[in-house]
Order: C-alpha cells, then structure tokens, then sequence
C-alpha cells in the first residue's frame, strides 16, 4: 500500500496514473477523516492500492503527517514524496495556466515556496523523495515501478494485438505498425489453395516452401525485438501490429499467425490477440492447430 504526496506540479497524477496501469486501486485527493477507514477497505480488497494525500483537501501538513500516523500497521503502507525544483514547477504552471492550489496571493512563486515549507514534516517522513525536475513522465513512471515493485517481480506485459487485413478494404484505423505483405508469392493463383486460408496446411507449405517468406519473417521478428524494450521505456499499454495483402486470406493472415506465435513464445505477451479481419475470426493466443478462433 502507497501513500503519495509532494508539491504540486511536481508529478503527482503521473505517479498515480502509473500506478493504475501497474495494477493498483488508487484514490487521489481523499479526505483526511476517510483515511483510517480506506486503509480497512483496502485491506479487504487484498489488492494494491495507493492514495494521495497534500494540501488541496485544506488540510495542513501537520494535519496530514498526524493522520497517517494514527494509521495502525504503518509497516503495511510506504509513503512516496514527489517534488520539484521552482524552476520546473514555475514553468509547469505558467504553461497549464492554472492556479496554483496553494493560494498565497498574486505571485506564483511565493505560492510555490510556501507549500514546499509546509510539506516539510511529509517529506521528512517519505520512504523516497522523488525529483522530477529533470524526468520525463515516463521517467518518473518507471522510478515510480523501482520504487514499489518487489525484487524479481515481473513487469507487467504489453497487451498486444496482431492483424490480418486486406487492402481493398482500407487500413486498420487501431494500427500502430502496418507490414505489407503483397511482395510474397501470391498462393490465391495456385491450384486448390485460392479458397483456403492462411491459416491451412496446403497454403501454409506453399509459403514456407519460398524462401523469401523465412527472410521475411526473420526481418520482422529483428525488427520486433529491436522496438519492444523502447515501447515499454515509453510505457506503452497497447500495441496493435497489422499484416496486410491483396484479399486478406493467405499471405497475411499466415504471417499474423506465425508472429503471434513467435511472440508469445518470446514473452513479450502472455496471449496475444489475434484479428483475422477479412475472415471475421478473432482468437486469443497463438495455436498450432488450423481453424481454431471464435468466430465473429
């Protein structure tokens, strides 16, 4: 269980919002008199939960610095203070344009110096001072998940979704990275394979059996590995990969199939989700057996 709180403009939401994507039930802004019974609903939830405590509620430091302490079991909770140098916050809120909320008059400045001296008595009490004058928020994201996260841990995994399509019926609007497979040997204009799919052993051999399609996959898959590591430094959730041919049928959905096997198999994703659009078949995880999926 986190307790969060610091300056404002210092980063706050971002740590929470990090936090929410990490798993944890999080409550921003709660009131002082609320705390003690949080804390038990919390522990009857039995998952990971933070909240955040400062000045907007009207409360004093001391005030809240006494509320966490009438907390029983204050092993059970860590608390993270997040602040900032004048400088950045100066700039952060002459750029939102908002007011600060700890109101000491007209100058911004003076607002900013008097709330850093009245969390004091907080942040002598933080299990980590955080700075983020100098981090991008995906920065303090990541010092936000060294901070809670237990040694040996796994992250938490990108949801990944993987896309066949067919050209002439437009691209996949959700799409993050489009590969187009219409270089490869076309099997709709082999005998016998033009009704079958991608996904069928008889279209399945005929790729396989051109070299130029192992060369293919090889690229993709260094490609893959190469971005993956820079996806999650940028802490993003979702990725949508698409393959797309003339018709939808064979090229492509064979190549969806074979990443999202690749993919899994690699952990990058525990179960990607695999879309056959033109076949209006939607699957969850990669499998080795022909026509399996839920259809549409």
């Amino acid at each position: 269980m986190l307790l969060i709180s610091g300056l404002s403009g210092a980063g706050k939401s971002t740590v929470l919002h990090s936090l929410e994507d990490a798993g944890f039930f999080c409550t921003d802004n709660l009131p002082l008199e609320m705390l003690q019974e949080w804390m038990i609903s919390m522990h009857g939830r039995k998952q990971p939960a933070a909240v955040c405590l400062d000045t907007r509620s009207g409360f004093t430091a001391h005030a809240i610095k006494a509320a966490i302490e009438d907390v029983h079991a204050p092993e059970a909770w860590q608390l993270l203070f997040v602040e900032a140098e004048d400088s950045a916050l100066q700039r952060r809120f002459s750029t939102i344009r908002r007011r600060h909320p700890f109101h000491a008059g007209d100058d911004l400045m003076d607002s900013i110096q008097q709330e850093r001296e009245a969390l004091m008595p907080i942040r002598a009490m933080a299990d980590l001072v955080l700075d983020s004058s100098r981090l991008t928020p995906y920065e303090l994201a990541e010092r936000v998940d060294l901070f809670w996260r237990q040694p040996g841990q796994m992250q938490s995994r990108l949801s990944c979704t993987i896309i066949s399509f067919s050209y002439k019926n437009g691209l996949p609007a959700n799409a993050d990275i489009v590969f187009d497979m219409r270089f490869l040997p076309n099997p709709h204009y082999e005998e016998g394979l033009a009704e079958l799919t991608g996904r069928d052993a008889g279209v399945i051999s005929f790729l396989q059996s051109h070299p130029e399609v192992e060369q293919a996959e090889v690229h993709i898959r260094q490609w893959i590995t190469f971005i993956w590591p820079h996806l999650r430094k940028e802490r993003k959730q979702y990725f949508t990969l698409a393959f797309g041919c003339s018709g939808g049928r064979h090229r492509s959905v064979y190549m969806a199939e074979s990443l999202a096997r690749w993919v899994q198999q690699q952990g990058l994703a525990i179960a990607p989700t695999i879309q056959h659009r033109e076949l209006g078949i939607v699957q969850q995880g990669s499998t080795e057996q022909q026509h399996t999926g839920v259809e549409l």
